[in-house]
């Protein structure tokens, strides 16, 4: 079963760097005009997408002027900061309030997840700067009954995230010369 997931895996990683490869440089981009000038760079991860905000504050090596970001602190943010919003989905309730008051408010974000298609209702993937697709919709090994299990949204939301800050450190790397 191991072996199945991570070949799975590895097809998930691919797609992600082939499909999402001009979203990630943008969101980058986007990103590090904070790194760059006199912003920070808040991050918010709902529920098991914590691990991205976490990693980029408590990681083995950090973001670059990165914060943790919590919902109640979206007052504390402003022009100069930039925000990146990680989600399992795009509906996700609690990440488009967010996205809305910074919306709101006129501030640049990013979001990850996966879009989902929320009828008439705005996600992270219509009101984001740039919004990159997770893809993951559905579990990726299939079970004795038909089912599908195993959804590695964190995984995945991981990899992206060091898409992002790789690209970020080319870019303040030659913003620095």
């Amino acid at each position: 079963m191991l072996k199945m997931f991570s070949t799975q895996l590895s097809g998930l990683f691919k797609r992600l760097q082939e499909k999402e490869e001009f979203s990630i440089e943008d969101g980058a981009r986007l990103l590090a005009q904070a790194a760059a000038g006199e912003g920070v760079i808040y991050l918010y991860g709902a529920g098991e997408m914590g691990a991205v905000p976490l990693e980029a504050v408590h990681g083995v090596e950090p973001l670059k002027g990165a914060a943790l970001l919590q919902a109640s602190q979206i007052s504390e943010v402003t022009s100069a900061d930039r925000v990146l919003i990680v989600t399992r989905h795009s509906n996700d309730s609690e990440a488009v309030k967010l996205a809305q008051d910074l919306q709101n408010r006129g501030l640049s974000f990013v979001a990850i997840s996966s879009a989902i298609n929320s009828g008439d209702e705005p996600g992270l993937d219509t009101l984001a700067d740039v919004h990159i697709d997770l893809k993951i919709t559905k579990g990726m090994l299939p079970d004795e009954f038909g089912n599908r299990f195993g959804q590695p949204t964190s995984m995945a939301a991981l990899f992206v995230y060091y898409g992002l800050k790789f690209t970020i450190d080319e870019i303040m790397a030659e913003y620095e010369e």
